[in-house]
């Protein structure tokens, strides 16, 4: 009798035991690679920053991605990104990346375009990435802050191309501020 009373028992432990081993790889699996979009708006304030030195002056409109390999929120702007090269690279627009200082990684095929950079001077100080430094032909920062507002980044909601475009064009802008509410990761420390 003992031994059929036993055999619920181990049933029972085994379930359990794998239960809890369920329970660990879902909180492992969260932790490392599921974030919650958090809406809280992040000032992105870009008057630090300045052009490498091989970079400063005169020349093409520069366009600075920044980015973290271990952010989830890349894959909503990379497509994006690979779009804005293949639409504005072309037109003469020089395409850069600046990946967070620490961090490994590559960038995805199809942005092999993006120069990498080593340093960027006031980039220590940025609130989150991804994010986007854009630099006139004079190398004066036209615009920093995100690729668009919200969970995800597409050229209906970009900020990018009207800057783009207005560049071109030889018209000023100005934009080293902006607040927005969207997928982010920080670049100092977690948001």
């Amino acid at each position: 009798m003992p031994i059929a009373h036993s055999r619920p028992l181990k049933i029972g432990l085994i379930a359990l035991a794998c239960v809890i081993a369920l329970v660990l790889a879902y909180r492992w699996y969260e932790s490392r690679f599921i974030r919650p979009f958090n809406p809280q708006p992040t000032v992105f304030t870009g008057e630090h920053l300045q052009l490498p030195r091989e970079l400063a002056g005169k020349g093409p409109i520069r366009l600075v991605h920044f980015w973290d390999p271990a952010c989830p929120c890349n894959a909503g702007n990379q497509q994006h990104l690979a779009e804005l090269i293949q639409r504005f690279a072309p037109q003469g627009v020089a395409f850069y990346a600046l990946q967070k200082p620490g961090s490994r990684g590559q960038l995805p095929p199809g942005l092999e375009a993006l120069e990498p950079l080593t340093e960027v001077p006031g980039s220590e100080q940025l609130p989150a990435v991804p994010a986007v430094g854009i630099w006139d032909r004079d190398g004066n920062l036209a615009y920093f802050g995100p690729y668009s507002e919200g969970a995800v980044c597409t050229s209906d909601n970009s900020f990018i191309e009207p800057v783009l475009d207005a560049l071109i064009d030889n018209r000023p802008v100005s934009v080293g501020g902006t607040l927005a509410a969207g997928c982010f990761c920080g670049w100092r420390s977690p948001l």
